[in-house]
């Protein structure tokens, strides 16, 4: 692998938009490790560690636990590991597990999106309260 293939940390938190503090925290708890590391002892990434670390970002919002996005990247892995040779059997089990992850962030989307409506009324409720009150008014409204 030649140099510019790696990334440090800094590099990565910006083509992530996560925090460095994330990043380590993230592995810490082994979720996503980088996949070398400097003479000097700096964490190196690889674009797949930066892939994985997308994948981890948009499991987020679901609010999935630490086990949870663990067990899921480990199901992806062996999925993505295997490839054909993977048996029947197991592959229809992780299917499975998969098809319980999606139904999990179908619910939270639906969660979110229920939220997301009562900001928008709410915004609007704002705005016809704005409409009524003439430029200027306003203004002198809050600072008297």
């Amino acid at each position: 692998m030649g140099s510019r293939e790696l990334m440090q940390i800094g590099e990565v938190a910006e083509r992530t938009g996560l925090s460095l503090r994330t990043i380590r925290y993230y592995e810490e708890v082994g979720i996503v490790v980088p996949s070398a590391r400097s003479q000097g002892g700096f964490r190196l990434y690889t674009q797949a560690d930066v892939n994985r670390l997308l994948v981890v970002k948009r499991m987020k919002p679901v609010e999935l636990t630490l086990d949870q996005i663990r067990e899921l990247l480990e199901i992806l892995d062996r999925l993505a590991a295997a490839g054909e040779s993977l048996g029947r059997t197991e592959r229809v089990t992780l299917q499975t597990k998969l098809r319980e992850f999606q139904a999990t962030a179908r619910a939270r989307e639906a969660v979110l999106e229920t939220q997301l409506c009562m900001i928008r009324e709410f915004a609007d409720d704002l705005s016809i309260h704005l409409d009524d009150v003439p430029t200027g008014a306003g203004r002198r409204a809050v600072a008297g």
